[in-house]
């Protein structure tokens, strides 16, 4: 019975899953937390990662998904220069605006990379470091992206240091339409090119571990998520984590100038068309907290509360915001009446404010000429029942709620299959799945829309 794994190095923590490749069958799981913090050691992902490594023993493919458009930057001894700067570290905003200008404007961005750089981007905290540290700037002799690191280390730091479309896709230096790094625009952010990570191949073998498994490319969370699902066109995703996405795949790349929507590559060949806003499951977790309940009893409360919340509106830039791209917003509650400010109002405000971002991350897709058949909703935030009961009164399509699960490293899995096997395999990680029809009710979004314009 011949093993793989998948590790899922996300923001928060580590996951592995081991499946059988034949069946696809669960052989076993494992997690551990990570540091809390918007820049990191990133020698603590290894520390965290080798917790888990008697799960690894015996596996004959690994794969490793993690975070996106983290920067991992490296002197000439391959040493750490600073702590990693992940996606959430907003600091960079001020310089992707400047980025923006100087590299021609929106559509000459969008033209190049798939995408207009934000504070998340890889080349905007590139940026942000030549204008704040220019001395670890110059020392930069190697740029990595979390996973590339993690895929190295995993390789025993042997042989050349790769990466993959997608993941390569959220830096905004390298072009998915035309699958080459585009170094005048890092340079444009650094003040010099540094070594970058060989692209692989969808299923390539990159080299092995210590113990003889081959290790596959890997990718980004939100592209290994994709691939687990087996996702075809016209089925958008709607992932509740940390952050909330909105994705689909596409056999044409992107190049929207707005800056809503990122270009991104997919981890088949394909491309990743996606949304991402800063505030997901944390406004339910903010919520409970503030009503002093659990998530599920917040739940409880919004199933209290009509639709619409008898007009209390939750805007929900708790952290700022990606998409729209205002990373100094502050949240508000707005429309609070005597009459409304409830327990159960505000918790069914906290969910429809978390799902209207969303709702308006898909209507960008929509702009980019994708047409949605259904909804996927999956994500931590998406086990209580009352995400799907809200979801169904945003969107116009059917909702559709697979069983829980670790999307991300299920998909490095099935990744590090098709590497061992050179097939992708047919199992895939929806399990049994909950539908739900549309029940779409308009004001919900209308009044959404007007207190985000107040």
């Amino acid at each position: 019975m011949a093993l793989v794994a998948g590790i899922d190095s996300s923001t928060q923590s580590v996951k592995i899953i081991v499946r059988d490749v034949a069946s696809g069958s669960l052989v076993g799981q494992w997690r551990a937390p990570h540091a809390d913090g918007t820049q990191v050691d990133p020698r603590m992902w290894m520390s965290a990662l080798d917790g888990g490594r008697d799960l690894l023993t015996g596996v004959a493919g690994i794969a490793i998904a993690a975070q996106q458009h983290g920067m991992v930057t490296l002197d000439e001894r391959m040493e750490p220069v600073r702590p990693a700067q992940l996606w959430n570290d907003t600091s960079a905003a001020p310089d992707a605006a400047k980025l923006v200008v100087e590299g021609g404007g929106p559509q000459a961005w969008a033209d190049a990379v798939g995408s207009v750089p934000l504070a998340a981007f890889t080349v905007a905290k590139a940026r942000w470091l030549q204008r704040n540290e220019p001395q670890n700037a110059e020392r930069v002799a190697h740029l990595m992206l979390p996973h590339d690191y993690l895929t190295w280390y995993l390789r025993g730091w042997s042989g050349e240091p790769t990466t993959d479309r997608g993941d390569a896709s959220g830096t905004g230096y390298w072009s998915p339409a035309e699958n080459r790094y585009r170094t005048d625009l890092l340079e444009l952010a650094l003040g010099h090119v540094p070594q970058l990570p060989r692209v692989a191949a969808a299923h390539e073998v990159i080299g092995e571990t210590a113990d003889g498994a081959i290790v596959a490319p890997g990718t980004g969370d939100n592209m290994a998520a994709a691939l687990a699902l087996n996702l075809t066109p016209g089925e958008v995703v709607v992932s509740l984590g940390t952050s909330g996405t909105a994705f689909t795949v596409s056999q044409h790349p992107t190049a929207d100038a707005t800056g809503l929507v990122a270009g991104f590559a997919d981890a088949t060949g394909a491309y990743l068309p996606l949304v991402c806003t800063l505030n997901a499951a944390r406004v339910l977790d903010a919520t409970a907290q503030l009503l002093d309940c659990t998530v599920d009893q917040l739940g409880d409360y919004a199933a209290q509360a009509p639709p619409g919340s008898q007009g209390l509106v939750f805007v929900p830039y708790l952290g700022g915001e990606r998409t729209p791209n205002l990373p100094d917003a502050r949240g508000a509650l707005v429309g609070m009446t005597r009459q409304n400010m409830t327990p159960a109002n505000l918790a069914r405000s906290a969910f429809e404010g978390m799902l209207c971002g969303l709702a308006d991350a898909v209507d960008a897709l929509v702009a980019q000429g994708i047409d949605p058949r259904r909804v996927i909703l999956i994500g931590g935030a998406a086990a209580n029942p009352m995400v799907a009961q809200v979801a169904r009164t945003l969107f116009d399509v059917p909702v559709v709620v697979p069983q829980p699960g670790e999307y991300v490293a299920e998909g490095a899995a099935r990744q590090a299959a098709w590497s061992l096997t050179g097939e992708l395999p047919s199992w895939s990680s929806r399990g049994e799945a909950m539908e739900f029809e549309s029940d779409s009710d308009p004001r919900i979004r209308d009044n959404y829309r007007e207190a985000i314009a107040r």
